[in-house]
């Protein structure tokens, strides 16, 4: 036993994505484990396809998958249709539909907890659609709707037909290996906002919890409601990773409640698992090394910074976000016609560049064709065919090892071409994007941010260059990431009203401007920019910052023949080639301060120290240890103790921000853990595009006003 949990935490630990991909599997699977990859440490692509569903004894049990709007979403994100073949899914419907029976057939049941869900299976129950039902809930089913089914169940005498009522924990979504948002609450619609403005011509907003948290119209109830069920999702996100952390999180908000609430939910798993000798959720516990690798989790309020949510991006995944309409992992591209794409842990292209500077995607792609180009042409010589498409034609009378070389491979270089058509597409669409609403010359302004006076910020507004149009929203977030950006005293009332007298001619939205100086008033929110260091664009190295980038001409020259109207060609000049400048964004610096204090500044550390440390593990007794060891701790007690014994050195660590997160931290986040081989998942109540979170500021000024 004790050999078997060396080995298992001298491999390299799966990622979130992998660890719920595996849960859902098993869930499929009947509840059965799925087999792990026969090498971990080979395995070095991050795919499904590792997890291998363990080889039945007999023929496979054919299932019927019944689903909600909410577990879908959950599936989707990660699973493919093949995937469900593979297990033995040959059906999936939605819960509330027409279905019809199928009764020598099981059906596995992957449902929100709610009244409406739990009516809906006692009907199904009752009319016997299926053999058996295996009852397996997103999230823990609470005490009073378990009650209810069992009522139904024993009034309609249909206990028989139930194989298991499993709680799954598994109610957030992880679109990237080290990503993560929760699943929004059921029954969401622009009604349950508070902030919700009346009217035909505005569109229902979707859930937002800074709006709930933030908004003066927010009920206490609502806000407790709300709390509640982050805590809740977040649970399942520490019991799905199967390590208790350590919480950290900076006192007096939001933030502050969910860890304390989140706290209790994680000592009432571990208390009830000791009373009742059951197994415990937390996976390693067993292993008798839960002690020794123990995460960080830190909750931070979205007031923290606001301005990577409104800033305009320049990598791949960010600009993506801003430009393309993206929703869990599909892209939907609209010109020249609607077509939408997905983008998974299965795309090799994606997986590799989605964090990487636009101008090194576009690099990228010309390298890809090449390499696709030349495997292509290496089949065709080996074969004697005209066209890798003609394989299939073959004289079958040719040399068998080709055949079979070209045949194994086929498939293969097949989807390639499908991933990096897919990029072409994706590309091209964005370069339009960012030529046309100068999203080069945005970036560039909004990386030297501190450095604009106010003059400079009016200037870019008044007089954009010519054939570029910025957006109305596109100014204000410019305006929005300068105010926030400055010291108190580079900003004076002319400039204020200056600047909202051009955001006005340009037809932008105000409210949001008038809401973000209010809470900048209640708060003095300090000038975030200003601690990330030096941010002044780095121009390539091996081009003058105002030439073209050679990814984007080579991008241009050899490939336009595969774009209609010559596509990228007519876009390519003028889109200038910056770098991120190297500074880390305020919720980076918080983490390293956290994570690792050695390699911190002063005033990050300073910061962090007051912040609330809770240990789920330890006794109640503020005196008592840590309850931990091996991480480095010099000493202290869970609830006591001064901030600077409270230091430790963590190698894994899970961010969430309560309010949303966005693309640009991610990336800026994921940037720094690569440096310094850390292993950081970000996640946050939604992910959220610059467009909609401006939309919530809106909403919220016109709820405030």
């Amino acid at each position: 036993m004790a050999s078997s949990a060396l080995k298992q935490a001298s491999a390299t630990p799966p990622t979130l994505q992998e660890s719920q991909t595996a849960a859902l599997l098993t869930l499929l699977n009947l509840n059965n484990p799925v087999e792990p990859p026969a090498n971990p440490v080979q395995s070095t692509t991050k795919s499904t396809a590792a997890l291998k569903v363990a080889a039945p004894t007999g023929p496979p049990v054919w299932k019927v998958l019944v689903l909600d709007q909410y577990t879908k979403d959950v599936l989707a994100t990660v699973l493919r249709v093949q995937d469900l073949r593979d297990v033995g899914v040959t059906l999936h419907v939605q819960l509330h539909s027409n279905r019809p029976p199928l009764p020598d057939v099981p059906a596995v049941y992957f449902v929100s907890p709610t009244l409406a869900n739990i009516r809906r299976i006692s009907q199904d129950l009752e009319k016997g659609l299926y053999e058996s039902y295996h009852l397996n809930f997103v999230e823990p089913l609470p005490r009073a709707l378990l009650e209810d089914l069992a009522a139904a169940v024993a009034k309609d005498g249909t206990g028989e037909l139930v194989e298991q009522v499993l709680d799954q924990y598994l109610s957030f979504i992880a679109p990237s290996p080290s990503l993560f948002s929760l699943i929004p609450p059921p029954n969401t619609s622009a009604t349950s906002t508070p902030n919700a403005v009346a009217g035909p011509s505005v569109p229902s907003l979707p859930h937002s919890t800074y709006a709930i948290l933030n908004s003066p119209a927010s009920t206490e109830q609502q806000i407790e409601e709300e709390i509640e069920r982050v805590a809740t999702g977040l649970f399942s996100v520490v019991v799905t990773m199967g390590h208790v952390p350590i919480i950290r999180a900076p006192r007096g908000n939001a933030a502050e409640m969910i860890a304390k609430k989140l706290e209790q939910k994680i000592r009432d798993a571990i208390l009830s698992s000791a009373r009742s000798h059951t197994s415990s959720l937390f996976a390693q516990d067993a292993s008798g090394l839960s002690n020794l690798q123990r995460p960080l989790l830190l909750i931070l309020d979205r007031n923290v910074d606001l301005v990577p949510m409104l800033s305009h991006g320049w990598t791949y995944q960010a600009l993506a976000s801003d430009c393309l309409e993206m929703k869990l992992n599909r892209v939907v591209v609209s010109q020249p016609q609607k077509r939408s794409y997905d983008l998974d842990s299965k795309d090799f292209f994606w997986a590799k560049n989605a964090a990487n500077p636009f101008p090194q995607v576009a690099d990228e792609i010309d390298t890809e064709l090449n390499r696709y180009k030349q495997d292509a042409a290496e089949i065709t010589r080996s074969t004697g065919v005209s066209d890798v498409n003609d394989i299939a034609q073959m004289d079958l009378s040719a040399n068998a090892a080709h055949l079979k070389t070209a045949i194994t491979a086929l498939p293969e270089l097949t989807a390639r071409k499908a991933i990096l058509d897919t990029h072409m597409n994706i590309a091209t669409a964005l370069l339009e994007e960012i030529k046309k609403r100068g999203l080069d010359e945005l970036f560039s302004t909004e990386e030297a941010i501190s450095k604009q006076s106010a003059q400079a910020i009016l200037e870019f507004l008044r007089n954009p260059k010519a054939d570029v149009h910025p957006t109305p929203v596109d100014k204000l977030r410019l305006v929005l990431v300068w105010y926030l950006s400055v010291p108190d005293n580079a900003i004076s009332k002319d400039d204020i009203v200056e600047l909202e007298k051009e955001l006005k001619a340009a037809g932008a939205d105000i409210a949001a401007f008038e809401y973000v100086r209010r809470t900048r008033e209640i708060s003095k929110m300090t000038a975030p920019s200003a601690l990330g260091g030096s941010s002044t664009p780095v121009p390539g190295s091996s081009t003058p910052g105002g030439e073209l980038f050679k990814g984007f001409s080579a991008l241009s020259n050899r490939w336009t023949d595969r774009l209609k109207d010559g596509g990228l060609e007519n876009l390519i000049s003028g889109v200038k080639n910056f770098l991120p400048a190297n500074k880390l964004l305020p919720v980076t610096r918080l983490t390293e301060a956290l994570m690792d204090p050695s390699a911190a500044s002063n005033q990050s550390l300073q910061e962090t120290d007051d912040y609330l440390f809770l240990d789920p593990r330890a006794p109640r007794n503020p005196n008592a240890g840590l309850g931990i060891s091996g991480v480095g701790a010099p000493g202290g007690g869970a609830g006591g103790g001064s901030g600077r014994s409270r230091r430790m050195a963590f190698s894994e660590g899970i961010v969430f921000v309560v309010g949303g997160a966005g693309y640009v931290e991610y990336g800026n986040l994921e940037e720094w853990a690569k440096k310094t081989g850390k292993r950081v998942t970000y996640g946050g109540t939604e992910i959220v595009d610059p467009g909609g979170f401006v939309r919530v500021l809106e909403s919220l000024g016109k709820a405030s006003s």
